[in-house]
This record gives structure tokens, sequence and C-alpha cells, in this order.
């Protein structure tokens, strides 16, 4: 088989700052480096059950012995070994990528926790992981990690161009920008990425505080707020902030200052309300000029957030705003085939960041650390 016809199954793993699932996709790539084609095959999502609350004490920075942190990343990898077992079904992998959760990040400090081996021992099949740490080290930011992915999952859609970004509203917003420049007559498009705000990470924070729940389902609460546009002036200013620092988003920067300072003048519902008001807008005048939006990530499910992106927007110009489940990407799921595909150009010795992005010295390293399988021993 030529290589441009090479066809590998590729399993992504996410979870992200917000700690709401493991999410893992499946997906079907079709040939190799930046040329390569990516179909999705299943989707599965499992919650973090018992393991959420310890992630959480961790991520928080809450002090931890090194036996629970070793015992937490054993279990976190069982997690994933049985969920890509779900995934897969009968058909072996040919490679796992899985991203590991996060549990610091100040460039050029991060951590994403993940222990390769349970996973390894169960699948049989190789393991990729710690994809930012190359590029940390060579001075990066180590994110957005995904604009490579985004432009081989997207830019296909001719309905899209000249310009488009992609949003993740995960527990940070990021977008890749996505543009065709046919003066340069290349056919290949410039990529961009940045962060952008905190976003699920506040939100989730407010469910917490003020209305008894791990999160507002789908909007809902949120909906039946009214804005208080005082405090989504205020709260605006802080995410625009931290924008326009211009440096990759994590810890020490959801605005729990702004929840803190609001919490007690608002109730649950308006305050919900007009954090999503605040991020909606911050998140459309960062986008201002790529002419039509995808979003995706679990954010898309926040009808209040949607909305409120939508509206500002198209205030300022955007053409279109579409989640991108009209893509072919489910949106819940659109990291987790972005692993995949980042794995898979991993294995091709593709560097998965751009300098431009995260600001990495040129030219960009190559990313991923590697755990596989012991070979079967040949029949005597």
């Amino acid at each position: 088989m030529a290589p441009a016809d090479q066809v590998r199954l590729v399993a992504g793993c996410m979870t992200g700052t917000s700690l709401d699932a493991l999410d893992c996709a499946l997906v079907r790539i079709v040939g190799r480096g930046l040329a390569l084609r990516a179909t999705l095959v299943r989707t599965v999502s499992r919650d973090l059950g018992e393991l959420r609350l310890p992630l959480r004490h961790f991520c928080d920075q809450q002090p931890m012995t090194a036996s629970q942190i070793a015992s937490l990343a054993r279990e976190f990898a069982l997690l994933h070994a049985r969920t890509v077992q779900e995934l897969t079904r009968e058909e072996r992998p040919d490679l796992v990528c899985v991203h590991g959760q996060t549990v610091f990040h100040a460039p050029p400090v991060s951590w994403q926790l993940m222990n390769p081996w349970p996973i390894v021992e169960a699948l049989g099949t190789p393991v990729v992981f710690d994809l930012r740490g190359a590029d940390l080290a060579a001075g990066g930011q180590g994110a957005p990690i995904t604009p490579l992915a985004d432009a081989i999952l997207f830019a296909g859609h001719a309905e899209l161009r000249p310009a488009f970004g992609v949003i993740n509203l995960g527990g940070f917003a990021n977008v890749t920008g996505v543009r065709f420049e046919p003066e340069k007559n290349t056919g290949v498009p410039s990529v961009r990425g940045f962060d952008i705000c905190a976003c699920n990470q506040l939100l989730n924070a407010i469910a917490r505080a003020k209305l008894n729940a791990e999160y507002d389902r789908d909007g809902r609460i949120a909906q039946g707020g009214r804005i208080s546009p005082e405090a989504a002036s205020e709260l605006g200013r802080a995410l625009s902030a931290a924008r326009e620092s211009r440096r990759s988003l994590g810890t020490g920067d959801e605005s729990m200052d702004w929840l803190r300072t609001t919490a007690s003048s608002l109730n649950g519902p308006d305050l919900a309300a007009t954090a999503c008001d605040a991020i909606g807008r911050t998140i459309a005048e960062a986008c201002r000029g790529f002419g039509h939006l995808v979003l995706a990530g679990g954010g898309v499910h926040n009808k209040a957030l949607f909305a409120s992106i939508a509206r500002h927007a198209n205030a300022l110009g955007s053409l279109s705003v579409r989640a991108s489940d009209d893509f072919g990407v489910p949106a819940a799921f659109r990291e987790a085939m972005e692993f995949a595909v980042l794995g898979a150009l991993c294995q091709d010795r593709v560097p998965i960041t751009l300098p431009e992005v995260t600001g990495v010295r040129p030219p960009a390293p190559l990313s991923g650390c590697w755990a596989y399988p012991t070979p079967t021993p040949p029949p005597p």
C-alpha cells in the first residue's frame, strides 16, 4: 500500500480543564503527514466518577502525597484503558494518543498527568502522550496545540472560505483561525491560533457556588437569568486583559476574583447569565474578521453561551455561527478527534505546533513521548 493510501485506526483521548468527562474518538486516518484525511468512526464518553474530586483538588493546587498522586495517575490511566477498549470493540487501534489531565499550566511549567503503561498493557498498542512538553522546552507556550488538526478537519468545507475560526468552548476558550489567500496561489491556508479567556472553568465554578450543581445543564438556568450590564462589563475587562496578555492561559486565569466579589450581589441565574454574556462578547470581539465561526467543545451545549456568542458576533459582522456538528465533527468530541490526528502527525514525524501560534523557536520540534508494548516473540 502506497503511503498516500495508508489507513490507520487511531484513538484520541481528552479530558479538559472543566473535568466533565473522558472523551474518546476512534478516527480512520488515510494518508500521512499534513495531507492525511480523517473520518470519525465512533465515540465514547465516560464520567470521571470517583476520580473527579481528587483530580479537581489536584488541579486546585491542594496538597497531595506522592502515593496519592501515583495512585491517581494509575487509576486515571485504567479509566482510559477501559474506555478505549469499549471504543475500539473488536478492533485493535494502530495508535492511542492521550492528552492527560492538565493539573498545572503556567508556561514554561506545565503538567498533563498521565501514566501510559496501563493503557499499553491493556491494548497492546503504542501510546503517545505529553504532546506539549517539547514545545514548552523550546520556548513555546505549549498551547494552543490543535490548530493544525483544526485545519485538517475543517479546511475542506468550501462554505467556510475564505476565512473561518474554530472556537473551542472548553475550560478556557481558544480559537484556530484559518484563512485562504488566493493571491499566494498555494492552495494551502494560513493557520493561527490563540487562547481567548476563561470559559467553562468560570461557568462551572458559578454552578458549584450558586446553583448547587456541577454545571448548568444546557445553560437552562442562565437562560432564565437577567444580565447585569455593570457586572458584565467588569468581567469583560478582566477577560479581555487575559486575552491581551497574548500568552497561554491556565492556572490562575479563571477570573475567580470576579466571582468572589460579585457572587454576593447577584443570584445564581443572574450571575450565570451575566457571565455568559461577558464571555460571549469577549469571544466575538477576539474573533472579529474571521467571517465564519465554528463552535465546538462542551460549551456548545450551553444555549445561553451559544446565543451570546452569536448575538455579539453577528453585531460585529460575522457571516455565520454554527456548531462543528454541521461539518461532521461532534462538538463534544472535537478535541478527542484532533488528538487522534495529532497522534498520527507525531507518528509521521511532523511537528504539530506552529511558531506563530505558540511562540516556539523555529523550527518547531517533534512532539510526543512514546510507550510501546512488549514485542510478541516469533514462534519457535
